[in-house]
């Protein structure tokens, strides 16, 4: 069933950005991973907004890949530090996740309809 397998991808996805988030507000900001800084919690609330209204939503592919840029300059080039920094470490700490979103990752980006 389409429907439930993107559901899971989103969750997954969803999941993935607040690990990362964690992951690096903790590094960086000396915080634990459920008590995100002020900053880091922002950037988790923005992310998953655009998650949760993305307009491929059965068809999203990861962020980097996706023809719809649904998040604002400043933000996106938030989002990339996070990504930057925790990316190279989610094989590590979290190998099924970094697994899974390099996998997404190759699937193809869908096309207008």
């Amino acid at each position: 069933m389409p429907g439930r397998a993107a559901a899971r991808r989103l969750a997954r996805e969803s999941k993935t950005v607040r690990i990362m988030i964690g992951m690096y507000c903790r590094d960086r900001h000396g915080r634990p991973p459920k008590e995100p800084c002020a900053e880091c919690a922002a950037r988790w609330e923005y992310a998953q907004r655009r998650v949760d209204r993305c307009p491929l939503r059965a068809d999203k592919p990861t962020c980097a890949k996706c023809p719809v840029h649904c998040y604002k300059p400043d933000m996106r080039e938030r989002i990339r530090a996070v990504m930057r920094y925790a990316g190279p470490r989610m094989l590590r700490r979290h190998p099924y996740l970094a697994i899974m979103h390099l996998i997404d990752g190759r699937r193809a980006v869908a096309t207008s309809k």
